[in-house]
């Protein structure tokens, strides 16, 4: 067993984990991190297809403090670039010798007083990110050779960065003799196509009768490169329940443009003052109108109802789920030349030739291949490396299971970093590792474990409000990301106003550059404490 005083360890070296590692650097601390793959970049580097680009535009997909480099033209980079982006920002920041490569942490076990856990009234027992009877065990595994004998760390403080969309895929069960089972051809998910790499994936599918299930970005990549590979000849076929909205480049780029805090007045916020209430209550017809005029451009656009792809929900309800995939510039024109099909069916099940939609049981789709693009189970993942089970429940059963996004109030010594859902991903991250690496070397104490999970109570009040149905699918802190990052700074002691005077603070556009200098911010004298 290896142990350091004051030891940080954080799990996993994907943009997250990245983040952390270089806060923590920065403000004089020695992480260690424990990376189960032999690279960095999380998915970036081997969970997305050959066609995949981000979906965020790059000046809001940046580091607040490292920008893209000039060479890299395209306002929706490929994932080539972004790989090679956060590579730079590693090297720049001399991350790489602090990643141990090839280790997996298997296990999460508690050394302290967890049976006192349920009746603490400040985190950890003292509110402090160190406790002197508070720490981690990790096991760790060498994923290059199984049979080697693991190593236990013990650490004062995990931070835990193993993403929400990888490691374990979710494929939906069938009854007994209608899954995969009795189908003799080829079964897998999209995580295994894209561990395959562009050309073997080509190879994988070339000339075979391909279906796809599901219809968010992984599925519409992989269908339009499937369709790409085969043509009209064997057709690639988009099996799903629900279309969603997807959106063309430029109308994505319209709206982060809109991500202001006068758009963020038209939505109701936890805690909310009488003044602000007043204000989404007046106001909030105008998101209603923003997102219709996008479904009517979209509708006339493309020809979504022609191929039975138009969305039963409204695109306003989507944007409040967060989940909106960008269109590939080639999608329909694929659909129209009859090398993709659009198949919309509740439900569906294997034989041995291929598929049986809506139970029709006199007729089959025959099929080769299918590609299973139904996401992961994020919430087993976090869940299962943590050995004690009272640390497993904490982790599921709310639709806000996190203080800041960060911190569960019943598990010491522990951060959760990028286990949310967000328009930016790397924005929002970056603002909780400065948030939590503050927090680590003393800048401030975490409230009542009392006022944490009222505040986290106050936010799912606050979500099942605005969204009228299942707060599951809303994902509020989205829609409210600079109020989020008002919480923050305020936090901080820094002055979360980014702007010059009031007509910019209110109508720009807010993102990771208005935020660049925010630790010199930290460091003055007369920073303000907002709260």
């Amino acid at each position: 067993m290896q142990s350091d005083r004051n030891r940080v360890a954080i799990i996993g070296a994907g943009l997250s984990g990245l983040l952390a590692c270089k806060h923590l650097v920065e403000r004089g601390l020695d992480p260690v991190v424990f990376e189960s793959y032999g690279q960095i970049g999380g998915i970036w580097k081997r969970g997305v297809v050959d066609s995949t680009k981000l979906q965020t535009p790059k000046n809001f997909y940046q580091f607040s403090d490292f920008p893209w480099p000039e060479n890299v033209v395209d306002t929706f980079p490929d994932h080539r670039q972004v790989a090679e982006y956060l590579d730079s920002y590693a090297e720049e920041f001399g991350l790489l010798p602090k990643i141990r490569f090839n280790r997996k942490v298997t296990e999460m076990d508690f050394v302290g007083k967890e049976h006192e856990a349920a009746t603490w009234s400040e985190w950890g027992g003292s509110g402090e990110a160190f406790a002197s009877d508070g720490k981690w065990n990790l096991t760790v595994e060498d994923s290059l050779d199984p049979s080697a004998p693991s190593e236990v760390y013990q650490v004062d403080f995990v931070i835990v960065c193993v993403g929400m969309f990888s490691g374990l895929p979710n494929i939906p069960d069938f009854p007994i003799n209608e899954g995969p089972e009795v189908f003799r051809g080829k079964v897998i998910h999209s995580m295994d196509y894209a561990m395959m790499g562009p050309e073997n994936a080509a190879e994988f599918v070339k000339g075979k009768r391909v279906t796809v299930v599901g219809f968010h970005k992984s599925a519409i990549d992989i269908a339009v490169e499937v369709a790409k590979c085969n043509g009209n000849k064997h057709p690639c076929t988009l099996l799903y329940r629900k279309a969603p909205w997807m959106l063309p480049e430029y109308v994505v780029k319209f709206a982060f443009g809109n991500l202001t805090r006068f758009k963020e007045c038209l939505i109701h916020k936890p805690d909310e003052s009488l003044l602000l209430w007043l204000l989404a209550t007046i106001l909030s017809p105008l998101m209603w109108l923003f997102a219709m005029l996008i479904e009517i451009y979209v509708r006339w656009k493309y020809p979504i109802k022609k191929y039975g792809a138009l969305p039963e929900h409204s695109l306003g309800k989507q944007f409040r789920s967060c989940i909106t995939p960008t269109m590939p510039a080639n999608f329909y024109n694929a659909v129209q030349e009859g090398s993709l099909i659009l198949k919309k069916s509740s439900s569906f099940s294997f034989c041995r030739n291929g598929l049986i939609m809506d139970g029709e049981m006199a007729r089959v789709y025959p099929t080769d291949v299918v590609i299973f693009a139904t996401g992961f189970k994020g919430d087993e993942k976090l869940r299962n490396i943590f050995t004690s089970t009272f640390f497993q429940k904490c982790i599921v059963g709310s639709s806000a299971p996190l203080y800041r996004e960060i911190i569960h109030p019943r598990i010491p010594q522990v951060a959760i970093l990028g286990y949310l859902e967000s328009f930016s991903v790397l924005h929002t991250t970056e603002m909780r590792s400065k948030w939590l690496v503050h927090f680590l070397t003393g800048g401030f104490k975490l409230p009542s474990i009392r006022e944490m999970e009222g505040n986290m109570a106050e936010w799912e009040r606050c979500a099942r409000r605005n969204s009228k149905e299942s707060c599951k699918q809303y994902r509020l802190s989205a829609q409210l990301q600079i109020y989020c990052n008002d919480l923050l700074c305020r936090d901080m002691k820094c002055n979360p106003r980014r702007k010059s005077w009031f007509l910019p603070e209110l109508f720009s556009t807010y993102g990771p550059a208005d935020y660049g200098d925010l630790k010199l911010a930290c460091s003055r004298k007369d920073s303000l404490d907002l709260q």
